[in-house]
Parts: C-alpha cells; sequence; structure tokens
C-alpha cells in the first residue's frame, strides 16, 4: 500500500484551502459555465409565476419615481441641481436598486443555499456572483429606461441638460456598485451564520443607508460635516459620477474616483476573505 499519491494521475484534486488568501479565481473560472445556469434560474425563477413578466423591472422604477417626486420633490422641495426631477430620481434609484440588490441577495447566500452547499461541491464563490451578475440585467432594464426619458426630455421639452466627459466612467463605476454590493453582502452573510440577529437588520439598515446616499438629494445641497460624512460613503461617489456622466450636473472627479474605487476594492476583498473563512464549516452552524 503506498503513502503518498501520485497527483499527476487524478484529474482533479479537492483540497481543503491552506490559508485565508488563497482565492483560487481559477477554478471559479473553470466552473462559468455554473455561474451562468444560476443567473437563468434566479431571473427565470422569480417572474415564472408572475403575470407581466420582465415588465415588473419597469414597473418598479416608475413607481418609486412617482413617490419620490410627490414625497422629495412636491412636498419637501428638495432641489435637484436644476436638472428635471424624473432624471434626477431615476439616476439615484438605478444605481441604488443595482446595489442594494446585490448586498441583499447576497448577505442571505449562506441560509439560502444551505441544502446546496451541504450536498455538492462547487467554489462557493460562484454564487454570490451569479447573483451580481444576474441583477445585472435589471439594472440594464432600469438604465434603458432612464435613457428613454433622457430621451425625451432632450427633443420633446425645454429642459437642458449635458453629458459630460465622465459618461466614459460608466462602465466602471457599475463595476464599483457590483463590486460594494458584492463585499459588503459577503461579510454580512458570513457574520449571519453565527450572529442570526444581524439578518434582521440588514434591510432595515439598507434603507437607512439609502438616506446616507445622494439618492433623493443633490451633495450640493449639503454642507459642514453632513457634507463630509454622506461624501464619505462610497455609493455617493458613484450615485454624483453616474449624474455628472449622463447629466452634467453632480459633485464628482478624479479624487472621488479613486477614493470610490479604492473602497469598492477593499470591500470586495475583505468580503471574499470573510467568506473563504466562514464557507469551510458553516454547514455546522447554519
Amino acid at each position: 500500500m503506498h503513502n503518498n499519491l501520485n497527483t499527476s494521475e487524478w484529474d482533479r484534486i479537492i483540497a481543503p484551502k491552506s490559508n485565508l488568501l488563497n482565492l483560487n479565481f481559477k477554478e471559479v473560472w473553470n466552473y462559468r459555465d455554473l455561474l451562468f445556469l444560476f443567473v437563468k434560474r434566479d431571473f427565470v425563477a422569480f417572474y415564472k409565476q408572475t403575470i407581466l413578466g420582465p415588465i415588473w423591472f419597469l414597473i418598479q422604477p416608475l413607481f418609486t419615481m412617482a413617490v419620490y417626486l410627490f414625497v422629495f420633490g412636491n412636498l419637501a422641495g428638495i432641489p435637484t441641481d436644476g436638472i428635471p426631477k424624473p432624471l434626477f430620481y431615476l439616476v439615484g434609484i438605478s444605481t441604488w436598486t443595482y446595489f442594494s440588490d446585490c448586498l441583499l441577495k447576497t448577505s442571505s447566500v449562506f441560509k439560502d443555499n444551505a441544502g446546496i452547499f451541504g450536498k455538492v461541491y462547487f467554489p462557493r464563490l460562484i454564487m454570490p456572483l451569479s447573483m451580481v451578475v444576474s441583477n445585472l440585467v435589471r439594472f440594464g432594464i432600469t438604465f434603458f429606461l432612464l435613457l428613454l426619458a433622457m430621451a425625451y426630455y432632450l427633443f420633446f421639452t425645454t429642459a437642458t441638460f449635458q453629458p459630460s466627459l465622465y459618461i466614459m466612467a460608466l462602465p466602471w463605476l457599475v463595476i464599483l456598485m457590483a463590486a460594494q454590493g458584492l463585499g459588503l453582502g459577503m461579510i454580512v452573510s458570513s457574520l449571519t451564520t453565527k450572529y442570526r440577529d444581524l439578518a434582521l437588520l440588514v434591510t432595515f439598515g439598507v434603507q437607512l443607508l439609502m438616506y446616507g446616499t445622494t439618492v433623493v438629494y443633490p451633495l450640493s445641497s449639503l454642507s459642514g460635516t453632513m457634507k463630509t460624512v454622506v461624501s464619505l460613503n462610497p455609493m455617493t461617489g458613484v450615485v454624483e459620477g453616474v449624474r455628472k456622466g449622463l447629466l452634467g450636473t453632480g459633485t464628482f472627479d478624479i479624487n472621488t474616483l479613486l477614493y470610490t474605487t479604492l473602497i469598492s476594492f477593499a470591500l470586495v476583498f475583505l468580503g471574499i476573505v470573510i467568506f473563504n473563512k466562514v464557507e469551510k464549516d458553516f454547514v455546522d452552524t447554519i
């Protein structure tokens, strides 16, 4: 009997991670087909038994915009930097919805998929990544609605707004949104395997965080300490950047972009490290 195995005889070897920084992205890439299967499953399963199907992607932001127009635009009278209010709110809705969906769905990945995780092996990181990609479909539809609204205001009204060169940064800003939602979601998901109370606070916390982001008000309307605090929120830089790129108005520059990029990737790196640590024994604690 041989004590030492000749690893060259095997096509695949499953072994425990040697350290927390062993992220093994190559293995995730090898399972990319499974990732797209999960994306298809999430998209089809959610709207399978609905009458309107994907049309809900359009109805939800429109109803949310109508509520924001009434509450924040008319009742509260919050300024929008001279931008038509529907456009101002649609930018905030599209960006924030993508971020919050990524965060909320990723934050419950261990609890929602405990059955799958306990029966078959695959890189666990595939699951939260699939949620980020599937939510990107919804973001794309909402963003298309925003572009239609922009075209309407440009060609059929007297409203004036001018896209800026920062529009070239939009793909990068989408990546930063995904990175923040993925990173924070994995951190919360990892913590909730032992501290169940956190799951009850996530939805409430995300709602509060929205008011600490410039979704319904411009950063230029704040001053002093309040402006500094809101500016430190990395999602503020994303929202202001999208407005600056598409509508030409927003508090955004290259320093803001660099800061937002640094914080976003720090969050996703920390999230992956914590996620990898917890995945080894979460079945025993979930």
